[in-house]
C-alpha cells in the first residue's frame, strides 16, 4: 500500500486511505478473511464506479457523434439547399477529435443558417411581389395577399434568379399595362371633352380606381379593365364618328341654304363652330365641346328654320339654280334656251302643282347630269382650246413673217424672235392635234350616239372645214412659189440677153400674197365661236374664189427684177412660214 499521505502532493490518495484502513483493522484485530473480503468488496465497488463512468463517457461520445452526424447532415442539407459551397468554409475531414470537429462545423452552420434566413426572406419578397402582380393582372389582388410558403429544399441563387427574372417580366408587363391603361384613360378624357360628356362618371364605370388622380400605381391593370377600357374607347369613337357625320351633314345643309338665300356673313359667323368641321377628319376634331349634343341640336334647329324660310323664297332660289345650270353649259360650250327654261320654272311655281322640294331636287339632278356631261367633254374641250391657241400662234407667226422690220434691233425684237421659234414648233404640231381631236370626238360620239356640239356647231364639221381651208392655203402657197420661180427665171433670161445686171427694185405691194383667213381670223385660224350655216359658207367660198382670181390677175404686174441674194432671202422667208389654213 502506498503511504497514507503523500507528502509531495499533500492530499489524500487511495494508498493513504488503504494504509489508514490497515491500521484500523490492526487495531480492531480483523481477521485476514474479513480483510480480504472487505478489500474484494472495495475493489468491486471501484469497478462499478469505473463501469458507470465508462458508460457515461460512452453515452456522451455517442451523443456527441449523433450531434456531429446531425450537424454534418444539416450542413449538407443547407449547402444543398443554398447551392453555394464556395461562400462558406466547410471543414475538411481529418483526424480531429469529435469536439474539435463540432467546434469546426459550428461556425459554418451558423453562417449557413444566417444565409438561409436571408435567402428565405429574399424568396419570400420576390414571390410576394410576383403574387401581387399576378393578382393585379388577374383582377383579384386582394384575394392573394396571404403569406406564401417558401420551398426551403431549393434556396439556390439559380432558383432565386429564375424568380427574379419572372418578377422582372411581370414588372415590365405591369408597366406596359399601366402605360396602356393611362393611354386609354387619356383617350377617354379627350373623347369625353370633345363629346361634352362627364369624364369622371364615364371612367369610374369602367373601374373605380381609374378615377383616382393621385395614385398612378393603384390603378387597375387587369385584363377585364383593359378590355372594358378598349370597349369604352371604341364606343366613344363610334359615337364621335356618328356625331361628326351628323354635324357635317347639318353644316353642309347650312352652307347650301346660306348660299341659296345669300345669308349675310355676320349671320353665318354665329355657326362657325359648326361649319369649321365641315370637311374635318374624325381624328382632327379635338376642340372640347365640338361635338356636344346641345351644339348638334342647335344646328338642327337652325336648319329647320332655314328650310321654312327657303319655301318662301322659292322663285329666287330656283332662278339661282337655273343660273348655275346655264353657267355649267356655257363653260363647256353647250347651247340651251335659258329664257324658255326660266319661263317654265316660273310657271311651275305659280301653278302650285309641284312641291318646292321636288322642283329643287329635279334641278339638282339636272345640275348633276350637267356636271357629268361637262366632265365627259372636258378632255376634248381642253384639246380644242389647245388647238385654237395654236391657231392663234400660227396667225401671229404669219403676221410676224410679213413684217419687213422684224429683224431690226428694236425693243422687244429678241422676245418676238423667241416667240416665233416657239410658235413654229407649236404650229408643226397642229396636224397631229387635229388628228387626235378628230379621233377623240368620234369615239365620244360613238359612245354616246350624239354629235359633239361646240356652241351649236358640230365639232367634226369645224375640224373638216379647218382641214379643207388648210389644204387650200397649202395649194395657194405652192402656186405663189411657182409664180415666183417663173418670175425669177424671166429676170435671169433678161440679164443674159442684155449682158448686164440691172439694179434690184422692190415691188410696190407686199412681198407675198397670203390666202384667205377663215372665220375672220388670220391664216385660217378658227374664231372662238364658229358658225357653219349655209350663207356663211357660201360667202366665205365666194370671197376665197374672188380673192384668188384677183391675185392671179395681179401677179404679172408684180414681177420685178431682183438680185440673187434678195431672191434667196425671199424664198427662205416664204418657206419658213409653216403650213396654216
Amino acid at each position: 500500500m502506498a503511504d497514507a499521505e503523500n507528502p509531495i502532493l499533500g492530499e489524500t490518495t487511495c494508498g493513504s486511505l488503504l494504509q489508514k484502513l490497515q491500521e484500523i483493522w490492526d487495531e480492531v484485530g480483523e481477521s485476514d478473511e474479513e480483510r480480504d473480503k472487505m478489500l474484494l468488496q472495495i475493489e468491486q465497488e471501484c469497478l462499478d464506479v469505473y463501469k458507470r463512468k465508462v458508460e457515461q463517457a460512452a453515452n456522451s461520445r455517442a451523443q456527441l457523434l449523433q450531434v456531429l452526424s446531425d450537424a454534418k447532415l444539416e450542413l449538407s442539407t443547407l449547402v444543398s439547399a443554398l447551392g453555394d459551397k464556395s461562400s462558406v468554409g466547410i471543414p475538411e475531414k481529418g483526424s480531429e477529435t469529435i469536439k474539435e470537429q463540432l467546434a469546426a462545423i459550428a461556425p459554418a452552420l451558423e453562417q449557413l443558417w444566417q444565409q438561409k434566413e436571408e435567402r428565405v426572406k429574399e424568396f419570400s419578397d420576390v414571390r410576394s411581389q410576383i403574387q401581387k402582380i399576378c393578382g393585379e393582372i388577374a383582377g383579384n389582388a386582394s384575394e392573394q395577399m396571404g403569406a406564401l410558403a417558401v420551398d426551403e429544399s431549393d434556396l439556390s441563387l439559380k432558383k432565386l434568379d429564375e424568380y427574379q427574372v419572372k418578377l422582372k417580366e411581370l414588372q415590365k408587363e405591369k408597366s406596359d399595362r399601366l402605360s396602356k391603361v393611362l393611354e386609354f384613360v387619356s383617350t377617354v378624357h379627350d373623347l369625353c371633352a370633345v363629346l361634352g360628356m362627364d369624364f369622371f362618371s364615364t371612367i369610374t364605370e369602367v373601374h373605380p380606381s381609374l378615377g383616382d388622380s393621385t395614385g398612378v400605381q393603384s390603378k387597375s391593370i387587369s385584363n377585364d379593365t383593359l378590355s372594358r377600357l378598349a370597349k369604352t374607347v371604341s364606343a366613344l369613337n363610334e359615337d364621335k364618328k356618328q356625331r361628326l357625320h351628323k354635324l357635317q351633314e347639318l353644316a353642309t345643309q347650312l352652307v347650301d341654304l346660306w348660299n341659296l338665300m345669300d345669308t349675310p356673313e355676320e349671320e353665318r359667323r354665329l355657326f362657325d363652330h359648326v361649319t369649321c368641321n365641315c370637311s374635318a377628319l374624325v381624328d382632327k376634331v379635338t376642340v372640347p365641346g365640338a361635338l356636344a349634343l346641345d351644339l348638334i341640336e342647335q344646328a338642327e334647329v337652325e336648319v329647320d328654320r332655314l328650310d321654312k324660310l327657303k319655301s318662301s323664297r322659292m322663285k329666287e332660289i330656283a332662278l339661282k339654280r337655273q343660273v348655275e345650270l346655264e353657267e355649267i353649259f356655257a363653260s363647256v360650250h353647250i347651247e340651251i334656251d335659258p329664257e324658255a327654261a326660266r319661263e317654265k320654272i316660273m310657271a311651275l311655281i305659280d301653278s302650285g302643282n309641284v312641291e318646292p322640294t321636288e322642283l329643287l331636287a329635279d334641278m339638282d339632278n339636272q345640275i348633276t347630269k350637267a356636271k357629268e356631261e361637262a366632265l365627259s367633254r372636258k378632255e376634248i374641250l381642253d384639246r380644242v382650246e389647245k388647238w385654237m391657241s395654236a391657231c392663234e400662234e400660227e396667225s401671229w407667226l404669219e403676221d410676224y413673217n410679213r413684217d419687213e422690220n422684224r429683224y431690226n434691233a428694236s425693243r422687244g425684237a429678241h422676245l418676238n424672235l423667241k416667240r416665233a421659234e416657239k410658235a413654229r414648233i407649236l404650229v408643226n404640231k397642229i396636224p397631229g392635234m387635229v388628228d387626235i381631236l378628230v379621233a377623240k370626238t368620234r369615239a365620244w360620239e360613238e359612245d354616246r350616239g350624239i354629235s359633239f356640239m361646240y356652241d351649236g356647231v358640230p365639232l367634226l364639221a369645224m375640224l373638216d372645214e379647218y382641214a379643207m381651208l388648210r389644204q387650200e392655203r397649202e395649194e395657194e402657197k405652192r402656186r405663189l412659189r411657182g409664180q415666183k420661180k417663173v418670175s425669177e427665171q424671166q429676170n435671169m433670161e433678161q440679164e443674159t440677153a442684155f449682158g448686164s445686171r440691172l439694179s434690184p427694185a422692190r415691188p410696190a405691194g407686199p412681198k407675198k400674197v397670203v390666202g384667205p383667213r377663215a372665220n375672220g381670223g388670220a391664216n385660217g385660224t378658227p374664231s372662238r365661236r364658229l358658225s357653219l350655216n349655209a350663207s356663211q359658207n357660201g360667202s366665205r367660198s365666194a370671197g376665197k374664189d374672188g380673192k384668188r382670181d384677183s391675185m392671179k390677175l395681179a401677179a404679172p404686174a408684180n414681177i420685178v427684177t431682183v438680185s440673187k441674194e434678195d431672191a434667196a432671202s425671199h424664198v427662205l422667208r416664204t418657206d419658213s412660214v409653216p403650213a396654216s389654213p
